[in-house]
C-alpha cells in the first residue's frame, strides 16, 4: 500500500494535472496565472526505481521506456484521476494516507512510488515548447503544495543562528537570570526589550557557522551584515513577511548605501538570497554557485491550479519568493539561542533565521 502526507500526494496530482492540461502556465507573485502566458508541455520525465519513464503528451499520453511506446492512454483519464485524487488530499484529515483508487491507476502506468527517484531537488521534469525562442528546454522543478502545511524554504538549526554581543551596559548575574527566567509567549522579544531597558545594544559579531557566513558573501559580501539586521528586526519588532522586513532595513538603510537614485539594495540582495537558498545553497554545505537539477518551482494551489517558476523566468521567480515568505521563529531550546551568555568576560545572545512560505 502507498501512503503518504498531503504534500507527497501533491506530487502524483501535479504529474496527472500537467498531462491533463498539457500546458504549464506562469504565475506573478501573487500566486495568479500570468494572462496569456504558458508553455505547451512536450513530455514529463519520470525516474522510478523500476526504470525512467517518459510520458508524452500527443493525442494520447503515451508512455515510453527505453525508447519503447509501453502504453496509450486518453489525455481524459488523467483529468479524471487528477480531479479525483484532489478531493481525496482536500477531504482527508490524517497525517498519512493511501489512496486506493489512485494506488492501482499509478500500477497500471508505472508509477509506483509518490516521490520521484532523486537526489536532487527535483520532484519532477519536464520538456516544454518554448514558443518565443522556438527552444525545447527541459526544465525540473521542486513542488510546493498549498493543501497542506506551509512548508520551509530556509530550515532553522544551529547553522542559522546570527551572535550579537550586548554593549553598552553592565548587567550582574541576578539581572541576567531575571531576563533569561522570562517565558511569556514572546519571550525573546520581551528579552530584548528588557536587555534594552538597561540601556544596552546588540552588535551583530558573527554567525555561528563559518560555512555559512561564506556561502552568504560568496551571494553578496554584505548579506551576512543584511540579515542580521533583518533577523534582529523580526525578533524584536511585530514584523515577519520578508516584504515588510526589508522595506523596514531599506527605510532605516544601516549600510549607508547610496540611496540618492531610489537603487533597491536591499531588496535586489534579498532576493538573490532567497534564489540561491531556493535553488541549492545549504547553510550546512559549501556553496559553490551552482543550482541543482531543480531550476524552479512548481506550486499546487488550494483549487488545484498549477503554476509555474522558473530561473528561466528570474523576475516572476524572485518576486514570488520575496513576496510569499516570512522570518519563523524555531525551538530556542534545540537551536540554542534566545539567551544571554557569558564568553571570556562579555555577554552574548543568539537569534535564529528560519524561512517558511506564508502559505
Amino acid at each position: 500500500m502507498i501512503t503518504g502526507n498531503k504534500g507527497e500526494w501533491s506530487e502524483i496530482y501535479a504529474l496527472f494535472k500537467l498531462l491533463g492540461d498539457k500546458q504549464l502556465f506562469l504565475g506573478n507573485k501573487d500566486i495568479e496565472k500570468l494572462e496569456g502566458l504558458f508553455y505547451p508541455i512536450i513530455k514529463i520525465l519520470r525516474a522510478e526505481s523500476n526504470g525512467n519513464f517518459e510520458y508524452s503528451i500527443q493525442d494520447e499520453i503515451i508512455l515510453v521506456s527505453g525508447n519503447e511506446d509501453i502504453l496509450k492512454i486518453p489525455i481524459s483519464v488523467f483529468k479524471d484521476k487528477a480531479l479525483s485524487l484532489l478531493n481525496a488530499i482536500k477531504q482527508n484529515k490524517e497525517r498519512t494516507f493511501s489512496v486506493a483508487e489512485i494506488e492501482s491507476f499509478m500500477q497500471s502506468i508505472h508509477c509506483i512510488s509518490l516521490k520521484a527517484s532523486s537526489s536532487a531537488k527535483t520532484d519532477i521534469t519536464i520538456v516544454v515548447h518554448d514558443q518565443r525562442t522556438n527552444q525545447k528546454p527541459t526544465l525540473g522543478f521542486s513542488i510546493k503544495s498549498q493543501l497542506g502545511s506551509p512548508s520551509t524554504l530556509l530550515n532553522a538549526g544551529k547553522t542559522t543562528n546570527f551572535i550579537y554581543k550586548i554593549v553598552g551596559a553592565t548587567l550582574s548575574k541576578n539581572e541576567i537570570e531575571q531576563i533569561n527566567s522570562i517565558t511569556s509567549r514572546s519571550k525573546i522579544m520581551d528579552r530584548i526589550v528588557q536587555v534594552q531597558k538597561k540601556g544596552a545594544k546588540f552588535d551583530f559579531i558573527k554567525t555561528e557557522r563559518k560555512i555559512f557566513s561564506n556561502n552568504l558573501v560568496l551571494i553578496d559580501s554584505l548579506l551576512p551584515e543584511i540579515l542580521s539586521k533583518i533577523v534582529f528586526d523580526f525578533y524584536s519588532t511585530e514584523f515577519s513577511h520578508l516584504t515588510d522586513l526589508v522595506n523596514k532595513i531599506a527605510n532605516k538603510n544601516p549600510l549607508n548605501f547610496d540611496i540618492v537614485n531610489e537603487h533597491k539594495f536591499y531588496e535586489y540582495k534579498i532576493k538573490r538570497f532567497l534564489t540561491d537558498i531556493a535553488l541549492g545553497m545549504m547553510p550546512s554545505k559549501v556553496w559553490t554557485g551552482k543550482y541543482d537539477a531543480t531550476g524552479g518551482y512548481l506550486i499546487v494551489k488550494e483549487n488545484g491550479d498549477i503554476l509555474c517558476y522558473h530561473i528561466y523566468n528570474r523576475n516572476e521567480f524572485e518576486d514570488y519568493l520575496l513576496s510569499n515568505t516570512k522570518l519563523d521563529t524555531a525551538s530556542s531550546s534545540r537551536h540554542e539561542f534566545g539567551k544571554i551568555y557569558e564568553e571570556n568576560g562579555e555577554l552574548y545572545f543568539k537569534l535564529n533565521l528560519q524561512i517558511r512560505f506564508t502559505r
